[in-house]
């Protein structure tokens, strides 16, 4: 089974899909190990990964796509990807999906707002017209090769112009042909409730828990039973790396040794395990030449 027949099949099934994010080939490997059933790669773990800037458009296609590369050949689980606002209009939306999926991505999402683009969580952002977002989703789903590379919708609209416009926004994406709903930085329990209701049965629908954003934060079981079919942890795990690493370079700096650390890193033999050591030693003694 491919990785994207399998994307689909893991949102369609009853169970919600909890997606972890990743920003790396190892942090994707992490997920994979620990029984994740498919990787996200996070926008904003990336841009902050690889240039330390925040979210606010500054990493290219380009960048993405490289690192979109890295982390499916790092793993056997789908990967689906932050495509920002498909990186300029409807015609550059066409580059973005074929770039994606010729890497072997199964699924991108595309957002609503204006480039350069912010976080969802962020202040002060704008979003273009319904229509032109239109455009867009029916240029990725034309341009797409394979029908289970899958286009969510993204709307940022709540915080720009309200609840309505949002569900307004997300029929229009809907009957645009997009393959799952994003609607963006909720506000209240009964906002990502009420999106449900309105959406549950006619298209799977992803809700985004960031911590310290806009939105409550809900476990996976409250989510399902209200009807969503993906739950998204993006910049969890990368977060998490920061604070170890701050607390690590700290120790070292402090007592002038990394012994005091010890009990909170990765061994040498689980390093050696995740990097897949054993498998190249296979392949030394089977291809090297002394």
């Amino acid at each position: 089974m491919s990785s994207r027949v399998n994307f689909r099949d893991l949102i369609e099934r009853d169970k919600i899909l909890i997606a972890m994010g990743g920003y790396d080939a190892l942090s994707a490997k992490l997920i994979e190990k620990v029984g994740g059933e498919v990787v996200y790669m996070s926008g904003s773990s990336v841009s902050s990964s690889t240039h330390g800037y925040p979210d606010v458009g500054l990493t290219t296609l380009t960048e993405m796509v490289t690192r979109a590369r890295q982390m499916v050949n790092a793993v056997d689980i789908p990967v689906f990807c932050d495509a920002d606002t498909g990186y300029g209009n409807p015609i550059n939306v066409t580059r973005t999906v074929k770039e994606f999926e010729s890497v072997g991505v199964a699924g991108i999402h595309i957002e609503d707002q204006k480039s350069p683009k912010k976080c969802g969580h962020f202040e002060k952002k704008s979003i273009i017209p319904t229509e032109e977002m239109v455009k867009k989703i029916q240029a990725a789903v034309d341009t797409r090769q394979d029908d289970n590379f899958l286009i969510i919708a993204r709307t940022d609209a709540r915080a720009v112009h309200g609840y309505d416009d949002a569900i307004s926004r997300c029929k229009e994406y809907l009957n645009a042909g997009a393959d799952v709903l994003f609607f963006e930085a909720p506000e209240t329990k009964s906002e990502i409730k009420n999106v449900a209701e309105e959406f549950r049965y006619e298209v799977p629908l992803l809700a985004n828990m960031t911590e310290g954003g806009k939105t409550p934060l809900l476990n996976a079981d409250e989510l399902e039973n209200l009807g969503y079919d993906i739950i998204l942890y993006p910049a969890t795990g990368f977060k998490a790396a920061q604070k170890a690493l701050k607390s690590v370079y700290l120790e070292i700096l402090r007592t002038g040794t990394q012994r005091g650390a010890l009990d909170n890193l990765t061994t040498w033999q689980e390093r050696n395990e995740l990097n897949g050591l054993d498998d190249i030693v296979a392949m030394e003694k089977k291809y090297a030449v002394d």
